[in-house]
């Protein structure tokens, strides 16, 4: 018999988001997109720069707020919640940050830093209760007491990150947003970062929207991957069959992308992604990949194609594959 999944701790429905420029122009930075996450599962979210993965995680938090659509918590639409009525849910969603040093208060020691939130939110009776708290989590990151007084400037930015990951703990959330949290590190750097993260997914049951553009490190953390391109979905499945059955030309590209370190891959053929950007200002219906992709035909550019179930768990937008 199937195993039956639990419910998503968190879900969108049609979530979009859209600047407003000059002249009444407005940027579609995030245009309907469909999400689910369960507690204790990774959703990588990849893509080029620019393609909105950063604000779709900033809008699931409600740190901006949606243009349109629904956004889900526990099953409870907080889409429309304040300020106010969202502060007790802070404690439940927390985000790490790209640039482990630009979110740090420069003035602020280490304890402070990651005790900062416990006094906000008032979580524990005592100044003594929160600061030993906070020596906790330092031993939980791996970062060394002995840091406790030291400030940003003067550690190296996996340290850095790791006091980033100890603040976002200390509330003791269900949901982290993991904007490219390692990509500003060094690759020996990054896999330490990687494996914490894994572990206290482990530990403590955490759910991951982890945003990046590197899809070796997707797939090594994620249960679940989505491609997005322009704002939208194009293809979500499982990590392994994404990587096995890759079916959209925007993520057979992405893929194809991938430096592999085999001196006999030197004699096939790249996979490039030709033609420039469609600007995402006042977009106008059809397929935004299609002006890049080798595969278009008129149908492509008539309508925005539907993201659709092609396979149990693998959903597609693309008019070549479902045929609408």
């Amino acid at each position: 018999m199937p195993v039956e999944k639990s419910a998503p701790l968190v879900r969108t429905e049609g979530l979009k988001k859209y600047f407003k420029l000059k002249g009444g122009a407005q940027l579609h930075a995030v245009d309907g997109v469909d999400l689910e996450i369960r507690q204790g599962e990774t959703l990588g979210v990849v893509g080029e720069s620019g393609c909105g993965k950063s604000t779709l995680g900033r809008l699931m938090l409600k740190l901006i707020e949606p243009t349109d659509g629904k956004i889900y918590f526990e099953g409870k639409d907080i889409t429309k919640l304040s300020v106010r009525q969202m502060r007790p849910l802070r404690k439940e969603m927390q985000i790490i940050f790209q640039d482990p040093y630009a979110c740090l208060d420069a003035r602020m020691s280490v304890i402070d830093i990651i005790a900062e939130y416990m006094f906000i939110h008032r979580t524990y009776k005592t100044r003594a209760e929160i600061y030993n708290r906070a020596a906790q989590l330092m031993d939980q990151v791996g970062l060394a007491r002995r840091y406790s007084n030291a400030y940003p400037h003067e550690l190296d930015g996996g340290r850095r990150q790791r006091i980033g990951i100890a603040r976002a703990l200390s509330l003791g959330p269900k949901l982290i947003v993991c904007d490219e949290p390692v990509s500003a590190l060094d690759v020996s750097i990054q896999a330490q970062i990687l494996n914490l993260l894994m572990d206290l997914q482990e530990e403590l049951g955490l759910a991951y929207m982890f945003v990046t553009h590197d899809l070796s490190v997707v797939k090594h953390i994620s249960n679940q991957i989505m491609v997005m391109y322009l704002g939208q979905c194009v293809e979500r499945a499982e990590a392994d069959e994404l990587f096995a059955h890759p079916t959209h030309p925007y993520t057979k590209a992405l893929l194809a992308a991938i430096p592999r370190p085999d001196l006999s891959a030197r004699s096939e053929e790249v996979q490039l992604i030709r033609g420039e950007v469609t600007s995402p200002i006042n977009v106008k219906p059809g397929c935004r990949f299609a002006a890049r992709c080798d595969h278009c035909t008129e149908a492509c550019t008539e309508k925005d194609p539907k993201l659709m179930e092609i396979s149990p768990g693998h959903f597609v937008a693309c008019t070549m594959v479902n045929g609408q």
